[in-house]
């Protein structure tokens, strides 16, 4: 391997970085506030130096954004950079830049298996296309698609991301009261997506949605966490029928995506979403909608779903394969 391999880990809040010192080997990883640095290259920069300047050649950027061209721009930060003039200025050979659930899903094929924790007990694990799905601030969605495999082996090793804004799709119902809740919603806005309402930031609108369609006086939840607390006190409150639906609504998203991807080696679900609900994560209902698409419902039964439990590094690994995998597309090319 070459010269250390520098990693980053971008937020629209927080950035994590470390070096790649050997294959699979992350070292010196450190977590940094946005609001210190008034750019990535003063952040990519602060942390080089005070590690003394080690020679990077290669490095590579997970974001949360789309990344589309040399341009960037973040949605949830003012900040903005060419990829190019970043990587000239700071004497990087390669800068791989890619969206955040890219990396998260590159990481994949790397989690040990008590880093996964299996959603239901439906389904057996089997090669083919992955996609993730990670409820957090937004809704992120990715997928990694075998492209080759081992000789002499059924088990690939090569994977091709793909980057994607499905959280952004228009919302579904699948019944009457999720149909209300649409109808709500669109007094609102002009456009209802998934992420709107089946997110971290979602939580507290479907739960605000959901009082209107009850008929019952409405009790300001600021944050998904406000939520939760009140469905722990009392099961019958209207904040445990939110996070009812809100799983089953995960569910059908879940289903739809890995049916248009064809996802025969599982959905992946990542995200602070799911963690912080708890046992308030209703699996039944969501493996109960998963699998509810009519004749296509054998089909997803078969087709296993994850919670990852990885560690904060996870990104940066996944980070890690994607550079070495252009890399080494370069090389062969």
């Amino acid at each position: 391997m070459d010269p250390p391999r520098l990693l980053a880990d971008i937020g629209g809040t927080r950035a994590r970085l470390g070096l790649e010192v050997a294959p699979g080997r992350i070292e010196a990883v450190a977590l940094h506030s946005c609001d210190d640095f008034p750019g990535v290259d003063a952040l990519l920069s602060a942390y080089l130096r005070d590690r003394g300047n080690p020679p990077v050649r290669h490095a590579a950027i997970a974001i949360a954004n789309p990344v589309a061209g040399d341009a960037v721009r973040m949605t949830n930060r003012d900040w903005s950079f060419s990829v190019s003039g970043l990587e000239r200025a700071l004497g990087f050979s390669r800068l791989v830049v890619m969206n955040d659930m890219v990396a998260m899903a590159m990481a994949l094929p790397r989690l040990a298996p008590e880093e996964l924790h299996k959603v239901g007990d439906a389904g057996e694990p089997c090669t083919g296309v992955k996609v993730l799905l990670g409820p957090g601030t937004g809704l992120g969605v990715g997928a990694l698609v075998p492209i080759s495999a081992a000789a002499g082996g059924d088990v690939p090793e090569t994977w091709m991301p793909v980057a994607s804004e499905g959280g952004h799709v228009s919302f579904a119902p699948a019944d009457e009261t999720e149909c209300r809740l649409l109808a709500v919603l669109w007094r609102r806005f002009s456009h209802v997506s998934a992420e709107r309402i089946v997110s971290g930031t979602g939580i507290p609108l479907l739960h605000s949605a959901l009082c209107a369609v009850n008929g019952v006086p409405e009790e300001p939840a600021a944050t998904a966490e406000d939520v939760v607390a009140r469905a722990r006190a009392d099961d019958g409150s209207t904040a445990a029928q939110c996070l009812s639906v809100f799983s089953a609504m995960l569910g059908g998203i879940a289903g739809n995506l890995a049916l248009a991807y064809g996802a025969r080696g599982g959905v992946y679900l990542s995200g602070g979403v799911i963690p912080r609900l708890g046992e308030r994560f209703d699996v039944a209902a969501f493996r109960r909608r998963f699998e509810a698409k009519g004749r296509f419902a054998a089909y997803l039964a078969a087709i296993p779903v994850w919670r990852m439990a990885a560690g904060d590094d996870v990104a940066l690994r996944g980070a890690a394969a994607e550079l070495d995998r252009v890399l080494q597309s370069a090389r062969t090319a």
